[in-house]
């Protein structure tokens, strides 16, 4: 896979625009740093008897010494045998609730939606996505090449330019896609001081729907295809948040 010095290096249009986004959200900085400050609690684990039915591998590391585009091969993480033996929802279940207050999270999809999202992925591969934080947002650049997700903030490719790192890097496991109609999906935050698990989670959400649902879909193509007439504003009405 690329890595993310490459990967950010757009055409000029595109820089131009990731520099207007950057501009509209710089305003914001002084009203996030206090929110920064306040240290999440934890999160609440599931079961250990849950985890310990898939056999799960607990010497994975993350945040420090973290390699974030290195491929984590899904039998590195859990038991594939046991696994097979669960239902689709109880391996769902057991898997958010390993990555749990860990700094890393856990989702899974059907099938069928993965699919879409890898063929409008393939066509579009990036966009921006502002997170909300207390009285403002701060815009992360999402860049999308199935079966990896990875996300960094713009503030930080405006002062690193291509050496900015990764925030949060996700993978999509397709391991029980055809038997049980599920893709797992694993995401690795890099650098926790800069998003919380529940930020994370909220970021990996909204990405999908804007690759999933139709009328957001537009505003990706927009993006990529039609970077002129793309208003970043019309990203914070389609979430609902106040225009800055």
């Amino acid at each position: 896979m690329q890595r993310i010095s490459s990967i950010l290096t757009r055409t000029s249009s595109l820089s131009r625009l990731l520099t207007q986004t950057i501009k509209r959200s710089s305003n914001t900085q002084s009203l996030k740093n206090a929110n920064l400050q306040k240290q999440q609690e934890p999160a609440i684990p599931g079961h250990f008897i849950k985890w310990g039915s898939l056999g799960f591998i607990r010497t994975s590391r993350f945040a420090t010494g973290f390699t974030p585009l290195e491929p984590k091969p899904l039998d590195s993480i859990m038991d594939i045998e046991r696994a097979k033996t669960k239902s689709p929802e109880d391996l769902a279940s057991i898997w958010d609730d390993y990555h749990l207050g860990r700094g890393h999270i856990g989702a899974s999809m059907k099938a069928k939606l993965y699919q879409l999202l890898l063929l409008r992925a393939a066509d579009c591969k990036y966009f921006v996505i502002p997170l909300w934080r207390g009285s403002g947002y701060t815009t992360m650049f999402a860049q999308v090449q199935m079966p990896h997700m990875i996300f960094t903030g713009l503030e930080d490719y405006k002062s690193r330019g291509t050496q900015a790192s990764p925030y949060l890097t996700v993978k999509y496991y397709t391991d029980f896609s055809e038997s049980k109609d599920l893709v797992l999906i694993r995401g690795d935050i890099v650098f926790t001081s800069k998003l919380t698990d529940e930020e994370a989670e909220w970021l990996v959400e909204t990405a999908q729907s804007f690759y999933l649902n139709d009328a957001r879909y537009k505003l990706v193509e927009q993006f990529n295809k039609q970077t002129r007439d793309f208003e970043f504003k019309d990203v914070l009405r389609s979430l609902n948040m106040p225009l800055m």
